[in-house]
């Protein structure tokens, strides 16, 4: 363990087990139930207003392709989220386990983001590549 970082506890560390539960049971939720079709899923409704894709449109989708095993499928309906799964649970991990220095995230960390999720909804919008990236 890193030298003055210790695994959260209290509220810090409830709000973490309750997300992993919370992303867990929307899993469940999928795997049991196919988003594709109609269903308990709403819609999403930047795509209801715009037409257009969202960066998160497509999630509920791939995740229910995830916990049938198909990758390419998942990529299909949101590469992003194939993307940032990995990372997000690498993150998770070092949080829960102690293994990251306590200290607030830069603020170009959140711009960094914001920017991936933007330029994420412009490309996957383009007519370019044929839809190919729309969910």
């Amino acid at each position: 363990m890193t030298v003055g970082c210790r695994p959260p506890r209290g509220r810090a560390a409830l709000e973490a087990w309750l997300g992993a539960l919370l992303l867990a049971a929307v899993a469940l939720a999928t795997a049991l139930a196919d988003p594709a079709r109609s269903g308990p899923f709403p819609a999403c409704p930047f795509r209801a207003a715009t037409g257009l894709d969202c960066p998160g449109c497509g999630s509920l989708r791939a995740l229910h392709e995830l916990t049938r095993g198909h990758m390419a499928a998942a990529a299909d309906y949101n590469a992003l989220l194939l993307a940032f799964l990995p990372v997000g649970v690498v993150v998770w991990l070092r949080f829960v386990f102690g293994r990251c220095r306590p200290r607030l995230l830069p603020v170009w960390w959140g711009r960094a983001v914001l920017a991936v999720l933007l330029l994420w909804s412009v490309i996957r919008n383009l007519p370019v590549f044929g839809g190919v990236l729309a969910s």
